[in-house]
């Protein structure tokens, strides 16, 4: 198969290096290393058409842009990342008073998170060089990604994970038959020592804002966007603007990363603009962006979206570009505003947790503080499922009543509802 990945860039220092000299981040800085294509090579061989015509629907179809070959095997969670729906809710629109309104729902992914599509890739990484083992730190949905398509695939995954994320997503893990060791820590805790672990004993890392694959693979959600958005749209006025939950800050930059992609092949008509939000309880990245700067300072993260509830966000320099280079902003909002959309986004039948549902809690303070218009076309990225974490939902909507079986009793709650 033909690869067009040419190298890395260290975000940083800018320095090069051909894909044999690093393998992670960069050896002089510790910078995230952004992955490079011979743009030429890959102009000269497609057209948009070759790609948008493509019957794959997965994030394979854009296997020409990826640094990793698509692996070829039967259709598995590993092969079925991506391609998730995109939908334009109604009712949802007519409340924000907004023209154009769409809804990425990326639960719809294999395990039920935005985390497919950067597992896939890793995967595929590690089958490529031969790696036995390979392992995250997770405070789930990483993790369950990585577990389910390492099952799917006979291959090995270790998971780190904090013994505070919820039980529904540790249950998950052992579903798939992981290795699962919950550390008596935060994520940050996890994610160190995860890596001493992977140097230790020789474990391909996949973690988060470390392997530079992991954007490789949350870019393609830009591609989709790009093809089933953005195609249709008339951007002569008012970029689409994009609002998307920030953590570590891998999944904004990834998704940068990928309109970048798109602009230095020439098939992207006009820059979204990216808009990250992030809970009040861990907002580091948020607090970067405000203070005009890239230099992230840690937090004490406290939040009930735990796949946002980062410390030290590992991918932040990057994240505060995506915005700011895009036109976007950061948005900060309360555990009770993420709560109220997840009720918000369930009236228009989708069922988010808690860091997916955040990115509707951030389009409303926007257009209450005036950062987008109602004429500005605007999509939501939902990254996960509600199944992931039912103690939240249910503190969003309230238990059910519970009644007698009986005609009157059913009556009488009737009267009072």
């Amino acid at each position: 198969m033909e690869n067009y990945f040419s190298g890395y860039r260290c975000s940083i220092c800018k320095r090069e290096f051909d894909p044999s000299q690093v393998q992670y981040t960069c050896p002089y800085d510790g910078g995230n290393l952004d992955v490079l294509f011979d743009y030429d090579a890959i102009r000269h061989r497609y057209a948009m058409d070759d790609i948008t015509s493509r019957v794959n629907y997965s994030l394979w179809r854009y296997s020409p842009l990826l640094p990793v070959n698509d692996p070829g095997l039967p259709p598995s969670p590993l092969g079925n990342a991506g391609w998730t729906p995109v939908f334009q809710p109604q009712q949802l629109k007519a409340a924000l008073g907004l023209s154009d309104l769409w809804v990425k729902d990326e639960g719809r992914n294999p395990t039920a998170s935005f985390k497919d599509r950067a597992s896939a890739v890793v995967l595929a990484r590690a089958m490529e060089i031969h790696a036995d083992i390979t392992v995250t730190a997770s405070t789930g949905n990483a993790g369950a990604a990585l577990a389910g398509m390492a099952a799917a695939t006979s291959q090995k995954a270790v998971i780190l994970a904090p013994r505070t994320a919820p039980p529904a997503k540790i249950a998950q893990l052992m579903v798939y038959h992981a290795h699962v060791i919950l550390v008596d820590g935060n994520y940050d805790d996890a994610f160190d020592l995860s890596i001493n672990a992977s140097r230790e004993f020789g474990w391909y890392c996949r973690n988060t804002g470390f392997n530079p694959f992991t954007a490789e693979g949350k870019k393609t959600a830009a591609f989709e966007i790009w093809e089933n958005v953005l195609s249709g749209l008339n951007l002569s006025q008012q970029p689409l603007n994009i609002f998307v939950s920030v953590g570590d800050g891998n999944i904004i930059s990834g998704l940068h990363k990928g309109f970048k992609d798109l602009e230095a092949l020439g098939w992207l008509d006009k820059m979204p603009r990216l808009f990250g939000v992030q809970s009040s309880g861990s907002a580091a990245i948020a607090n970067a962006f405000q203070a005009g700067t890239e230099e992230i300072t840690p937090v004490k993260a406290d939040t009930i979206a735990d796949s946002i509830s980062v410390n030290l966000p590992r991918d932040g320099v990057r994240a505060v570009r995506a915005a700011r280079e895009t036109g976007g902003s950061y948005l900060v909002v309360e555990d009770a505003e993420i709560l109220q959309a997840i009720a918000d986004l369930g009236r228009n039948g989708i069922f988010a947790e808690p860091a997916g549902a955040a990115c509707l809690a951030g389009l409303k303070k926007a257009i209450k503080d005036g950062m987008t218009t109602p004429c500005d076309p605007v999509l939501l990225v939902v990254t996960g499922s509600g199944l992931k974490d039912i103690r939240s939902a249910v503190k969003a909507v309230g238990e059910a009543p519970v009644i007698e079986p009986t005609l009157n009793a059913l009556k009488n709650l009737l009267e009072k509802m």
